[in-house]
């Protein structure tokens, strides 16, 4: 009976190892079949496929920048107060004494953007070569020598025109590109990218008059400021005056106005938004008859330069006052900041000129004015510049 009995015992514990082995066979096969269908990563694969997407969208990158780039290089032309003949900007001062320069086309109608240094002043004429080396006339339709812009306009309907951008949404850090066409053609297109460097910049420097025999007359020398300014370390040489700076998107930003000469890296373009208004008159009226108030105000930044007694946090200091116009009328006083128009905010003399282009001759503004700290409110009839 015992000799039975451990006989027993040892058929069951067989049974039992020869079960759990079947188990494990059959849970293995399960596994191996649930593990298969899984795909085995080789991870020199997947850097190698991620590296190509990166190699990818860089070349992606590139074509889009490039396509952008001749989309905008066929808008640019070159500007000059002389008819291209034959000279080169190799000459003698050769850019100083032909005016040369570049321009934007902004318009199918003939419109072309640039600065007043390179056109001529208002109602006057200059020269456009264009992209195929032909030569029109262009009549400067309007210019501001504070701002150095000027448009002016050709005869002609153009294919290309470039597209305006919003300098307000222009941050540090971002890329710019600045493109200038010199009349001689020897660097046509030419192309140079960097940053926006810093905003709202204010640069000094000294005019002077000439004497009928080109000679400076320094007894007439004046200190002349241009604020708000957007600083770029996007090669500015000369010939690209005039050009656009454009973003990434290909939109003008600003246009290209002067360079600090005594330092690499350091240009300057003015913001397209202040010129946005005149442009739409132009393209929708066909003409543009500028209002005015007759004052010359200040920002915040800028009167330190000028007097450091001067002090308030908001607005524009009126500097100067035409004595025939409806600021001297209407009671307004140098020393007077100009908070609000229209109660709209006032930072910059830019912010006051862009909602004054705005506006019609005849349409009264409501000025909200800080006179020895107290706050006033004068209503001003705008009148013809």
């Amino acid at each position: 009976m015992y000799i039975y009995s451990q006989r027993k015992k040892r058929i069951e514990k067989i049974l039992i190892i020869c079960v759990i082995i079947i188990l494990a066979i059959l849970v293995g096969i399960k596994l191996f079949q649930i593990y298969r269908g899984i795909p085995i990563t080789d991870f020199t694969t997947v850097k190698a496929e991620r590296l190509s997407q990166t190699v990818d969208m860089k070349k992606q990158e590139d074509v889009t920048i490039t396509q952008m780039l001749e989309n905008v290089t066929n808008c640019v032309v070159g500007v000059s107060k002389l008819k291209d003949n034959g000279s080169t900007i190799f000459m003698e001062n050769g850019v100083s004494q032909m005016g040369i320069g570049s321009g934007v086309i902004i318009s199918e109608n003939g419109y072309i953007l640039t600065n007043e240094h390179v056109s001529g002043p208002k109602n006057s004429t200059c020269y456009v070569t264009m992209e195929d080396g032909k030569n029109y006339n262009a009549n400067v339709v309007w210019s501001d020598m504070n701002l150095d812009l000027a448009i002016i306009k050709i005869n002609m309907k153009c294919v290309s025109y470039a597209i305006l951008g919003d300098s307000d949404l222009v941050s540090v850090g971002e890329s710019a590109y600045a493109i200038g066409n010199p009349i001689g053609f020897e660097f046509q297109k030419t192309v140079t990218s960097g940053i926006i460097s810093a905003l709202n910049r204010t640069i000094i420097f000294k005019e002077n008059t000439q004497t009928e025999n080109g000679v400076n007359n320094e007894e007439n020398e004046h200190e002349v400021f241009m604020s708000n300014l957007i600083q770029t370390d996007a090669t500015i040489n000369p010939g690209n005056s005039g050009g656009p700076l454009i973003n990434n998107n290909g939109e003008i930003i600003g246009i290209n106005t002067v360079k600090i000469t005594s330092a690499e890296g350091i240009g300057f373009a003015v913001p397209i938004n202040v010129i946005k208004p005149i442009i739409q008159k132009l393209e929708n009226e066909g003409n543009f008859e500028e209002a005015s108030i007759g004052v010359f105000a200040y920002d915040k930044d800028v009167i330190p330069y000028l007097d450091s007694n001067i002090n308030f946090d908001t607005g524009i200091y009126i500097a100067q006052i035409s004595l025939d116009s409806p600021a001297f009328t209407s009671g307004l006083q140098i020393g007077d900041v100009i908070t609000k128009i229209d109660d709209i905010s006032l930072e910059k003399m830019c912010d006051l000129r862009e909602y004054i282009y705005s506006k019609n001759i005849g349409d009264t503004v409501i000025l909200t004015v800080l006179r020895n700290n107290r706050e006033k409110t004068i209503e001003v009839q705008l009148s013809r510049k």
